[in-house]
């Protein structure tokens, strides 16, 4: 592939995209507002990216509003490390790179957040009771430092139409779970393991 036309220093960008709206640098915080922080504990997802040894990780969140986090100041959240598969990408890279950024989504709602900081991983155990669902705590809770917290415009979500139930996917379209697996498993069983799937899930939420 050509390289004539690539992008390789600062310069470069700033010819081609000009200036800085002055009101994107402005909304850009050390910490939570209040106004930020109503919206992000509206919020029951948000994606989490981290860094360590073997490159870039970014893996989603969820749970019901008042469970997928809790915020212990303006300079600092509380993350519930809930049941998954076990691989714990994000847990290891925080143990050799505590930066960590995370985008919070809301249903409907096509503005974003993104909070960047500093990760750490505790055993607290009123923090893990704190998060019990259904007696069950989570393993680990994950501390989040807050170094800058960034209120994103919409733009992103317009074009994507992400909550128009018009352009949703259907099951019938998409490859499942299970083929998705045979993919990278040529002898995995890909009918029973979507057969059980949502049993499977159900009971292994927590």
């Amino acid at each position: 592939m050509s390289t004539e036309y690539e992008i390789n220093t600062l310069d470069e960008l700033d010819r081609l995209y000009g200036d800085v709206n002055p009101n994107s640098l402005a909304k850009e915080t050390a910490s939570l507002t209040p106004e930020y922080r109503r919206w992000i504990e509206a919020s029951p997802f948000f994606a989490v990216a981290t860094s360590g040894p073997g490159g870039l990780d970014c893996s989603p969140r969820g749970d019901p509003v008042g469970q997928l986090f809790r915020v212990l100041s303006d300079r600092e959240i509380v993350i519930p490390d809930r049941r998954g598969n076990n691989r714990r990408d994000t847990l290891k890279n925080i143990i050799s790179d505590p930066h960590i950024a995370l985008l919070f989504l809301m249903p409907g709602i096509n503005e974003t957040l993104r909070i960047n900081g500093q990760a750490s991983i505790t055993t607290d155990p009123d923090l893990r009771e704190s998060f019990a669902v259904k007696e069950k705590l989570p393993v680990t809770v994950i501390r989040v430092k807050i170094d800058s917290v960034y209120f994103q415009c919409a733009r992103a979500l317009i074009r994507s139409q992400l909550w128009n139930s018009e352009h949703h996917a259907t099951r019938d379209t998409i490859p499942t779970a299970g083929q998705m697996t045979k993919s990278a498993i040529s002898d995995f069983d890909a009918d029973s393991y979507d057969a059980a799937l949502l049993d499977r899930q159900k009971s292994s939420l927590y």
